[in-house]
């Protein structure tokens, strides 16, 4: 909580203070730096310090644009407690348009908390981590997919921190993953140190969405006010909430030829069990595998590559029961997924309501239905 300066990355913002400025991470082996972008916004009242980071995968920008928008709209008289906006934290990755830190080819979101006498991507997420994550309450850290994939608009938690818990339902996506994450991830490092974070996955690298980041910026609004940020400001959900277990209700669906693949499944990501998902055939078309849904669920990331080979990834499964199932069959019946697969896992828009939803003490509001 703050109701003071906010001192990150060697700067002191005071409350009532909006500051961007440039931090110096490191330098590159040519000698200049390797600046982030950092936005501060100390309200004029106390509250919680969030941080939002975007950007540790080079090559990720929705979530880029979505921290730049958050610390364009909101302003000191907006919030309580301060928004610490991280805009881009592999910036070698991001200059050069690669989901890892070039040269070296590491991976920055398995590198927490760094190592201060390591190499590029442990020092970068060392100064990253002590000079800004440490000195936050909690945060949001957001991820697409790779390239030649697309995912679903979904969340990432561990579902067991009451705190997080709470962090990833007033986020208001549909999916919610179980799990405290890989090693050296921000969010599992964070969470372990008492800053409950939650990774926000949506769509495809290497551009902007408008249907994602829309939904984010409502999203990133429900968060705040469920954390007193935005006092009076609504919590929203989307209607249907699906936990996703750590074990046994997710897997990714396979393929066991090599091949061209055609989808088979869409536009909406809905599917019943043993429908077509895939066929992968050879040039002759004459051997030819179908790929079925091993059950009834959604479609949570796809590969966006017209080949594979046997044991390629070609889904992320994520099975449903028949109550979610019918829910989410009522937003396909009124268009909501029409574009869902064309659109790049485009994602209905949430329900806003008066009331704050969740957490310790809340009143009234409505129930969303929770499957998980």
């Amino acid at each position: 909580m703050t109701s003071g300066p906010v001192t990150v990355g060697g700067h002191s913002v005071d409350p009532g203070e909006k500051r961007t400025f440039r931090f110096d991470a490191g330098e590159t082996y040519h000698g200049d730096a390797l600046d982030i972008p950092v936005t501060v916004v100390n309200g004029d009242a106390a509250g919680p310090r969030i941080f939002l980071a975007a950007a540790v995968h080079g090559d990720e920008l929705n979530g880029v644009k979505i921290v730049q928008e958050v610390a364009d709209r909101y302003g000191p008289g907006d919030v309580n407690g301060a928004l610490v906006c991280l805009h881009v934290l592999n910036v070698p990755g991001f200059l050069a348009q690669q989901r890892y830190v070039p040269i070296y080819d590491e991976d920055l979101n398995r590198s927490f908390p760094g190592n201060a006498r390591g190499t590029m991507a442990g020092r970068l997420a060392n100064t990253i981590y002590e000079e800004f994550v440490s000195k936050c309450d909690l945060g949001l850290d957001f991820h697409t997919s790779t390239r030649n994939r697309t995912t679903m608009y979904h969340v990432r938690a561990d579902m067991r921190d009451p705190a997080v818990e709470r962090l990833a339902r007033a986020f208001g996506t549909g999916v919610i993953l179980d799990g405290e994450g890989s090693d050296g991830t921000l969010r599992r490092v964070a969470c372990g140190d008492g800053i409950p974070t939650v990774t926000v996955e949506m769509g495809r690298a290497h551009r902007f969405q408008t249907a994602h980041l829309d939904r984010a910026l409502h999203c990133v609004a429900s968060v705040l006010a469920e954390h007193e940020v935005l006092p009076g400001r609504p919590v929203s959900w989307p209607g249907w909430t699906r936990v996703v277990a750590r074990d046994g209700e997710k897997t990714w669906v396979r393929a066991e030829t090599g091949g061209l693949v055609d989808i088979e499944w869409g536009p909406h990501p809905l599917v019943e069990e043993g429908e077509p998902l895939f066929t992968i055939s050879d040039h002759f078309k004459e051997d030819v595998e179908v790929v079925r849904a091993p059950a009834t669920g959604l479609v949570v990331g796809v590969l966006e590559s017209a080949v594979a080979y046997p044991g390629h990834p070609l889904c992320h499964f994520v099975s449903v029961d028949e109550a979610t199932a019918a829910i989410i069959g009522d937003d396909i019946e009124r268009g909501a997924f029409d574009v869902y697969r064309e659109g790049g896992f485009q994602w209905p828009e949430p329900q806003w309501y008066a009331e704050h939803e969740y957490g310790p003490g809340s009143e009234g509001g409505r129930e969303p239905h929770d499957t998980g």
